[in-house]
């Protein structure tokens, strides 16, 4: 049975990554390091044979998806349903910034986003609801084929809890390092196996987080 393989990607290093702000929707550039980091999937993933690929339409993710596709012959097509979680008026807010603009929203934590949500913004259900379809139809477009997505941290979280058959709650236990690279394959009869999580070329470049 041949498997639908799907590289899954997160996007490079994002510019303001030190100040640990919520980007979600917002259109923020990667680095140079973010650049280095998807130059050297592009060289990783250059002789397998990928025959299409996606991104989220935000710039850190079609950024990345062009510079991969470049040796590949291949044009990258932009899926709005594959943006990061949406975090409602914290957008652009560090945690600290948003405790002292929104008092009354600086007990949530993000465990509690599994079903609840940032005013304005979405929970991980929402997300899953969004991502979930925009993926299957991707799979059905290229069955048997081999194809790279170029996304978010939030949103391989989800497909990656979705494939291993885990519950949204468990979305946090998930790492996804910038420059990260997922493989997963989808078989004709509905199983799904993740062949490498959180992997790839770019591990020895990642920073020790403390939570």
């Amino acid at each position: 049975m041949e498997a639908t393989r799907v590289y899954l990607i997160r996007h490079g290093q994002v510019v303001n990554h030190h100040e640990y702000r919520y980007n979600g929707h917002s259109d923020v550039d990667i680095t140079p390091t973010g650049v280095l980091q998807m130059n050297r999937l592009a060289d990783f993933l250059s002789t397998h044979p990928i025959e299409a690929m996606y991104s989220s339409d935000l710039q850190r993710a079609v950024k990345g998806a062009r510079i991969i596709s470049k040796d590949l012959g291949i044009e990258p097509v932009k899926v709005h349903a594959l943006r990061e979680l949406h975090l409602g008026r914290w957008e652009g807010l560090t945690r600290e910034e948003a405790s002292e603009r929104f008092p009354e929203e600086a007990g949530f934590r993000f465990k509690d986003l599994a079903t609840g949500k940032v005013k304005g913004g979405e929970s991980l259900l929402d997300l899953r609801e969004r991502v979930l379809p925009a993926l299957k139809e991707i799979i059905e477009r290229h069955r048997g084929k081999k194809l790279c997505i170029v996304a978010h941290g939030g949103v391989n979280r989800v497909i990656l809890a979705e494939a291993m058959g885990l519950p949204i709650e468990n979305f946090f236990r998930i790492e996804q390092d910038y420059g990260c690279l997922n493989i997963i394959d989808y078989f004709d009869d509905g199983a799904e196996v993740v062949k490498l999580l959180n992997g790839g070329p770019n591990q020895d470049m990642q920073e020790t987080k403390i939570y």
